[in-house]
């Protein structure tokens, strides 16, 4: 029984899951917008490209898109500096573009999840715009975090607290009314960029407008929210402002001063109200990097938003234990908070997996940093190992019950651009830290699509631009050839469908250290070979049973082969 394509599953057909649980075991495709596909040939990608691509996406075989910011933007974070919540940045289309896209994907049978910034605004928001032109303590400042500074003249910042992109998380306005106008004034909170000032969620006004913000979209057909920074809404802004010298979490009891807090959940018990109002209920998944297991749990129960990302297999080595010990526990976790659990490898803020893995082992998050800076090539990586091992690692997370979030391009093998010319690269983080961690960037190049095409068929020339071997990992180049990382991917997606039953699996022993084992309730089975080395097949595995192979089937009826996995049918 060889691998092969199978049609997606029509919207009408009797077997597909419930609409009100389609998300727990869901495969959603992240699409960052701006770097998707360009239908109008500005260099920017836009709703009518993605709507233009619905029948690749289809055929992909995923079950949802979730689209990062598309609402009008500086820029000033890549869409996450957000101007006004419901709308669409005419650079991008127009709201009518979008219910094109809804309608084009609800007909393909897959599902949209829509963005939400609920963190901060963008400093062109014109709440913000009204703060800085009305008076200290005005009802207009309330809904952000404005505060006297410190110092003899108030010169000093109100505390000591980082931004996430470098610098200080505190910027001074010029008073612009009253008696102090043209000197300087009050200072403003911003956890990550300073044209982000964030929202002072205390403030019932912030409440209720993201709740009618909520009901705009999903009265569009959006099917669910991803909640940004969710575990950052509710700060601890007494005074004293409590010393917080890093961006850490440094309590698990929901005290911290600037994540995690308890309070939050007050919060989206509110939006889960919301969202309830819905039939089916619309969905929601929680950004929430939160080290503490017990506290993520708190973000995924049905009265919250009912999902939560977690990144550990994202963050974790490429290997056997590592593996086991985090699928067992993040599924017990689930089974606690009555949710699904969630797997990931790359998004839009990582680098991507196929990179990460051609890196040496060990190489740590700053060693990361250090080799973005070096152009991808300090240390050198080993792309062939890079992608085997992200093959076999995302097949061994297909095969998991819950939900599968892929990141655009990750399908048709890309690395992270490492080497971008500097001149090009627009992530505040590459600014805010006096060019000393260049920052995103690299895994938001606009995808490839047809390998002839001028700017590789993405559209007018991109706003970042596209390494020279992006055209050898073209769609076009990969479409309808055994082997490719693409038909790969449409391969296991299409067999996940058959695959997906109850969410439980059992470990099955393996002779092998390097080896991971698990078989699912309906008899399918999953083997990994995380070792560099052919491992033995376990005994009453049958090879002829194989098919999907992310390193392509073979028939050695003894032996898996190095950093490879396998799915065996009953």
């Amino acid at each position: 029984m060889d691998s092969q394509f199978s049609p997606p599953r029509p919207a009408d057909d009797p077997g597909a899951r419930p609409r009100a649980d389609w998300w727990r075991q869901a495969a959603v495709y992240q699409i960052y917008p701006r770097s998707f596909a360009d239908a109008t040939g500005d260099g920017l990608g836009d709703l009518p490209g993605v709507t233009s691509r619905m029948g690749y996406l289809s055929e992909l075989g995923i079950d949802a898109i979730w689209l990062s910011p598309f609402y009008p933007s500086a820029l000033a974070d890549g869409g996450y500096d957000v101007d006004d919540y419901r709308n669409v940045d005419p650079r991008l289309g127009t709201l009518e573009d979008f219910d094109a896209m809804v309608a084009a994907a609800h007909a393909a049978n897959i599902k949209v999840i829509a963005d939400v910034v609920p963190n901060h605004s963008s400093n062109r928001h014109e709440w913000f715009t009204a703060a800085l032109a009305a008076a200290p303590g005005s009802p207009e400042r309330a809904r952000y975090h404005f505060l006297d500074g410190l110092g003899e003249n108030g010169e000093l910042p109100p505390s000591d607290w980082p931004s996430h992109f470098g610098g200080p998380a505190w910027t001074r306005i010029t008073e612009s009314t009253g008696e102090n106008a043209g000197a300087p004034g009050q200072w403003y909170l911003h956890l990550f960029a300073s044209e982000q000032p964030d929202l002072n969620w205390d403030n019932p006004e912030v409440r209720e407008d993201f709740h009618t913000t909520l009901r705009f979209w999903a009265d569009r057909g959006v099917d669910g929210f991803r909640v940004d920074v969710a575990h950052a809404l509710v700060k601890d802004m007494s005074l004293p402002l409590r010393s917080k010298p890093s961006l850490e979490i440094t309590v698990d009891d929901g005290t911290d001063a600037l994540f995690d807090r308890d309070e939050v959940h007050e919060i989206f018990a509110g939006w889960r109200s919301v969202l309830n109002e819905y039939d089916p209920p619309r969905i929601a998944v929680a950004e929430a990097w939160v080290p503490f297991t017990h506290r993520r749990l708190l973000y995924a129960r049905p009265t919250g938003l009912g999902q939560a990302f977690n990144f550990d297999l994202l963050q974790a080595p490429f290997a056997a234990g590592e593996f086991r010990n985090i699928v067992a526990r993040c599924l017990s976790e689930a089974e606690t908070s009555g949710a699904s659990s969630t797997w990931v490898f790359s998004n839009h803020d990582v680098v991507r997996h196929a990179s990460r893995y051609s890196l040496p082992d060990g190489t740590d998050a700053a060693a990361q940093d250090a080799w973005l800076l070096s152009g991808g090539r300090e240390p050198a990586g080993d792309p062939e190992r890079g992608l085997r091992r992200a093959r076999a690692a995302t097949l061994f997370m297909l095969g998991l019950p819950g939900s599968a979030y892929l990141y655009q391009g990750e399908e048709l093998g890309l690395f992270e651009a490492a080497d971008l010319p500097l001149e090009s690269l627009q992530d505040p983080t590459w600014f805010r830290t006096g060019r000393k961690a260049k920052g995103r960037d690299g895994c938001r190049v606009p995808l490839p699509w047809n390998s002839t095409e001028e700017h590789l068929g993405f559209g007018g020339s991109p706003w970042l631009p596209q390494p020279g071997w992006f055209a050898t990992h073209a769609v076009d180049t990969q479409d309808g050839v055994a082997g490719s990382t693409l038909e790969f991917y449409r391969s296991a997606l299409a067999w996940r469908r058959k695959l997906q039953t109850t969410e439980a699996l059992q470990w099955v022993s393996a002779p092998d250290a390097t080896l991971a084992h698990y078989r699912r309730p309906n008899g399918w089975e999953v083997l990994t070979n995380f070792g560099t080395t052919p491992a033995d097949l376990p005994a009453g595995l049958d090879a002829a049973r194989i098919v999907v192979a992310s390193g392509g089937i073979t028939r050695d009826p003894a032996h898996i082969p190095g950093e490879t996995t396998l799915w065996i049918a009953p």
